[in-house]
């Protein structure tokens, strides 16, 4: 499952470390080149609610070797891309598998533990998000710029072969969620707390992706000397350490690690905006960018599945269309200010997003993330 996820997330961002070879690839602007994060993103948008509504009866590890063969077939077809509009439609088929993964594998994970350790299974499995950021995508980057772009897509749809290889002998199957347990879409929506973890997760997320899909731009608009490729390696090291102090303090200390990881994001805009010029400075902002990156993922859906219970499949699946659009929104919103205004504003939106977080993470006291858990 972690290796699954790690095909996700590292399919999702491999596009921010390959900007510049991208765009000079496809013949387009870096913000044309942004898009390819947008395709996915909305893909991912359309397609997880209505997957996860029509499979929420199916077996799970059937589901799962679907997800991962629609993968291998989409970053195939990126791959031999002609042109932008080809690799935009291959990034949407994507998007959409990864609607479906993302749906129902948090549910598959907590459902294979112990329900006192569900919050730390989940933490395992979600491994595959920090080690996508600190190795996959900066070596996808390495390998974009050592031997193109394409050869780094070949690489993953080989990764995505081998891993349902392995799906298939390790991974235990369980059930789909029982007909007589399934509501309709609208009251899981109306669910305590469900729609307050929703509004948590799309300004916080989009306080993310605005700078991360252009953190290219950025470090080269602001002088520092700093590559793209070590900067995610940095980020994605401190958020192993994110999500190494999620898995041991999730299963009772959920309300305060959200609105911890929150604040951090502010205090790294902070950061960021002091270090226009200043490696050091910036430096310290991405190490605690990726703590508070790290369990954020397992936070919100540790924090969705509790409040949804037995629906949880269908509620991760709202996460996840909420996940994505601030994935698709950081990624439209960053290129018009990339293209107009300049990367180097990026960290001010990422603050006022994060105190928007914030706020509605401390208002969601009683459903969506209770005190005294």
């Amino acid at each position: 499952m972690a290796c699954t996820g790690f095909i996700v997330i590292m399919t999702e961002t491999m596009p921010a470390g390959l900007l510049p070879q991208l765009a000079g690839g496809l013949g387009v602007s870096e913000g044309g080149a942004g898009q390819l994060v947008s395709a996915y993103a909305i893909g991912t948008v359309l397609a997880a609610i209505p997957a996860i509504m029509l499979t929420r009866g199916a077996r799970r590890k059937p589901l799962l070797r679907a997800g991962l063969l629609g993968f291998l077939v989409a970053n195939t077809v990126t791959t031999l891309a002609p042109s932008l509009p080809v690799a935009l439609g291959a990034r949407f088929v994507a998007g959409a598998f990864s609607g479906l993964l993302w749906g129902m594998l948090a549910g598959y994970a907590r459902r294979i533990a112990a329900p006192e350790q569900a919050g730390r299974a989940l933490a395992i499995a979600m491994t595959g998000t920090p080690v996508a950021l600190s190795a996959g995508t900066p070596l996808g980057a390495w390998l974009g710029s050592a031997a193109g772009w394409r050869w780094a897509f070949a690489a993953m749809s080989l990764l995505t072969a081998v891993v349902m290889i392995f799906a298939q002998f390790l991974v235990p199957d369980v059930p789909g969620q029982r007909a007589q347990t399934r509501v309709p879409l609208a009251r899981v929506l109306g669910i305590p707390g469900v729609a307050t973890i929703l509004l948590a997760v799309f300004v916080w997320m989009l306080a993310h992706n605005l700078l991360y899909t252009y953190i290219a731009p950025y470090l080269r608009q602001t002088h520092l000397a700093l590559r793209p490729d070590l900067a995610l390696v940095v980020f994605g090291v401190a958020a192993l350490g994110g999500i190494w102090i999620t898995g041991v303090y999730i299963d009772h200390a959920l309300r305060r690690l959200t609105l911890v990881s929150v604040s951090l994001f502010i205090v790294s805009g902070a950061t960021f905006l002091l270090a226009q010029q200043s490696t050091v400075l910036a430096l310290l902002a991405i190490v605690l960018w990726g703590i508070a990156f790290g369990g954020a993922a397992t936070h919100l859906q540790t924090a969705m599945g509790e409040a949804a219970g037995e629906n949880g499949d269908v509620a991760n699946a709202l996460l996840t269309t909420s996940f994505n659009l601030a994935i698709f929104a950081g990624g439209a919103l960053g290129a018009l200010v990339v293209d107009g205004i300049g990367a180097s504003v990026l960290p001010a939106g990422m603050i006022g997003l994060a105190l928007l977080a914030l706020v509605t993470v401390g208002c969601g006291r009683r459903a969506a993330f209770p005190a005294g858990r």
